[in-house]
């Protein structure tokens, strides 16, 4: 058996969670603010590029406005966008060889002299979805980032707040071929359809191996099937929090505005930020701590 039949026929990797999740932005700064209002604290920068990295708990937010980034992945009319996702896997180099046997696609790298190469393939859109190694002996923003100060940790706003997924609109019936595409390559399933998480139900939702977050899948419906700009694309990041309310309150005292109209409103199972910066939101949704798995 060859090393591609190989790794064809090897099972799903071992996901155990989010490393981080990035944002191209033209408006690092604005960007910055937002976040920092939700809880995170801006802890380094990148040793050769405009990029940013943030933290809260045990979240990691990467804010990317590199001009080489930013001209591969920037969508007219639109100064922040999700433009990556980082999974923790057991072994990051077998995970992207099977990526690769089961047909994936791969990106160039964009590291440098002297800078950590993370294995990538091409998600929804222009977005990478990076694979990185739990295992690793070294932190990877050690090699690539510059420490402003000595304080690392980040206290969370609230405790427990934790990434819970993301959200992904999708062409009209295309939800079956991206269940297929998380499911094949990175062993996700499709919750059944009476699950439901937050506030706004519509969609497939998917869950990870590692019971760790969720992907909803959304497809258009109504007037925005024949909104032509209705891209494929990570629309919106959710944080899980086993206290709805009391996140709320904590980010209404940092200046967080919430929805609140005939359709979206804040209630004990999820709410939605308003647009602070153009048009970024974030979802909050019930939902319990993750179990931590040792390293």
């Amino acid at each position: 058996m060859s090393a591609e039949e190989t790794a064809f026929a090897s099972p799903p990797p071992a996901i155990r969670g989010i490393e981080f999740i990035e944002f191209a932005s033209t408006r690092p700064e604005e960007l910055g603010a937002v976040l920092t209002r939700i809880g995170f604290r801006l802890i380094a920068r990148h040793c050769s590029r405009q990029v940013l990295l943030y933290r809260q708990g045990g979240m990691n937010l990467i804010v990317n406005s590199d001009p080489a980034t930013l001209a591969s992945v920037a969508r007219e009319g639109e100064d922040h966008q999700i433009s990556a996702v980082a999974f923790q896997v057991d072994h990051a180099g077998r995970a992207y060889e099977r990526s690769m046997a089961w047909g994936a696609w791969p990106i160039p790298t964009r590291a440098g002299a002297m800078e950590l190469n993370i294995p990538g393939i091409h998600g929804v859109g222009d977005t990478v979805i990076y694979l990185v190694d739990r295992l690793r002996p070294f932190s990877i923003y050690d090699i690539d980032f510059i420490y402003l100060d000595g304080q690392r940790d980040v206290e969370p706003l609230v405790p427990d707040l934790h990434f819970f997924g993301l959200v992904q609109h999708i062409g009209p019936g295309r939800s079956a071929q991206w269940t297929d595409f998380y499911a094949q390559l990175f062993g996700f399933r499709a919750l059944p359809a009476e699950t439901h998480f937050g506030i706004l139900p519509r969609g497939t939702i998917l869950g990870s191996p590692c019971g760790c977050f969720h992907l909803q899948l959304v497809e258009p419906v109504g007037d925005a099937l024949y909104d032509t700009e209705w891209d494929e694309q990570f629309a919106r990041l959710a944080f899980g929090t086993p206290d709805v309310l009391g996140t709320v309150r904590a980010m209404a005292a940092q200046g967080v505005p919430f929805q609140d109209n005939a359709f979206i409103h804040t209630e004990a199972h999820g709410a939605i930020t308003a647009a602070m910066s153009y048009d970024v939101t974030f979802e909050l949704v019930r939902h319990a701590t993750p179990p931590r798995e040792s390293r």
